[in-house]
């Protein structure tokens, strides 16, 4: 989908993460800390192909989804060819102009006309052995994918009893943890300008919530865990969005939190709409999140002019949208018109917020505050970043298309402290537990570790 310059303000990290103890576990996409985890000297620093890998292996097919944990099993979406070689995912120069804002062309856009599997993996967390593999559905897809997308980018969730998969045009699916399929429902999905999908489900309290933003009847929706039942169904005057959305538990209540290019829109738990804001741009793929008591919204289209973050405290009813020039409101703390990211989703880590940006740049702001401490940054050149960012022990590290992670100091003054290559094509966000890193690049699949084992 990173913080400090004193061993002081580090220790502060540490209490602003939550618990302080090993992240064990890592259930959805960017994890349960919008991609901050608890300090841990054993987390990896640097790494390359042959350095502080505890295992590598081939990951059969193309897909983007990111990986997730839970105790030690690794789950993994993928789509693979049902006849035929596969066909490795590999760099497309043409898209770079897509990225930043260029003339759309057919050129963008992948035809699949044989049939796939889309296949759920669980992987041994400590020796990187398949212990299964679990078919989803077999077909022919039903539409193209952008190029820099595949047909399995959207990211599991689990609950530590099954898995829930959801494929925006094909359906969501619940698998145990012996792989066996114990219920699954069908959707209909109709993206912009075929794209493709990206938005991944989200779970609480026994419910798995979607977003299913298309270009013919958008909608949010709740299912049971337990059953897949259709618990309540919103339709929303939407268009293709693929933003994964965001449970926000806050000292007021619970609200589902779904971000979109008509607007951010804040649902009860029973799919009545609490509040909305209206000032995105104009394509939306960063997830919410929360941190300090506030709600984090990001968009950054790099076509448009606008591209905001909004900082919002709980509470809130009805239309928050900000008047022209104004920066804050009752609900709205802090806010700025172009600070707002593309493909990845932004950062709190300690007091900063973090944007990344696909051009390899960086900014840092006060997050309660809003106040500037550092303006577009560069990391590097010459390459892009659509994975988001994570941090740890005073460090955030970010991940370029390039397969290179570069280290970067938390904190208001901006730092370059090293890259790790895997030279390898990347655009999946890693996740980060029990002391490791589980990258996933083109086709391999990275346990990494400062031990090696």
């Amino acid at each position: 989908m990173t913080t400090r310059l004193t061993v002081l303000a580090v220790g502060l990290i540490c209490l602003s993460v939550s618990t302080g103890e090993a992240q064990d576990n890592w259930p959805q996409f960017r994890g349960e800390t919008a991609g901050v985890v608890a300090d841990n000297p054993a987390l990896p620093v640097s790494w390359g192909p042959d350095e502080n890998v505890a295992w590598r292996i081939d990951m059969p097919g193309r897909g983007w989804s990111s990986p997730i944990v839970w105790g030690d099993h690794v789950f993994v979406l993928t789509s693979t060819a049902m006849a035929g070689p596969e066909v490795p995912i590999q760099p497309v120069e043409n898209y770079r102009a897509r990225s930043l804002g260029g003339a759309m062309t057919a050129a963008y856009i992948t035809e699949q006309t044989e049939p796939l599997r889309w296949v759920l993996y669980d992987i041994n967390f400590d020796t990187g052995e398949v212990r299964w593999e679990r078919t989803l559905h077999e077909a022919v897809p039903s539409l193209p994918t952008h190029q820099k997308s595949t047909f399995a980018s959207e990211t599991p969730v689990t609950d530590g009893e099954r898995v829930y998969t959801y494929m925006a045009d094909i359906g969501l699916f619940a698998v145990d943890f012996d792989g066996n399929l114990a219920w699954s429902v069908e959707f209909d999905w109709l993206p912009r300008r075929e794209w493709g999908a990206a938005s991944s489900p989200v779970l609480h309290d026994g419910r798995l919530y979607v977003v299913n933003d298309n270009d013919e009847q958008s909608y949010v929706a709740a299912f049971d865990a337990a059953t897949g039942t259709e618990l309540w169904r919103t339709e929303r005057d939407e268009g293709s969005n693929w933003s994964t959305p965001f449970v926000w538990q806050n000292d007021v209540r619970t609200e589902v939190v779904t971000t979109g290019r008509e607007g951010v829109r804040s649902y009860g738990l029973d799919g009545e709409l609490l509040w909305h804001l209206t000032g995105m741009s104009t394509l939306v793929i960063p997830t919410p999140f929360s941190d300090h008591g506030l709600l984090y919204i990001n968009s950054g289209y790099v076509a448009d002019e606008n591209r905001p973050v909004y900082a919002i405290r709980p509470g809130a009813t009805g239309d928050i949208t900000l008047p022209e020039g104004s920066t804050s409101n009752d609900y709205i703390v802090w806010s700025h018109p172009q600070l707002g990211s593309y493909n990845p989703s932004s950062l709190v880590y300690g007091d900063y917020h973090y944007t990344l940006l696909d051009r390899g740049i960086m900014m840092a702001y006060d997050a309660r505050t809003g106040e500037e401490l550092y303006q577009r940054k560069r990391i590097t050149a010459g390459t892009l970043f659509t994975a988001s960012p994570w941090a740890y022990n005073g460090k955030i590290f970010v991940l370029s298309e390039d397969g290179d992670t570069f280290v970067v100091q938390a904190g208001s003054e901006f730092s370059v402290l090293g890259r790790n290559s895997l030279d390898e094509m990347t655009l999946s966000t890693p996740a980060v537990a029990r002391g490791s890193l589980i990258i996933r690049t083109a086709t391999k699949l990275y346990r990494i570790s400062d031990t090696g084992n």
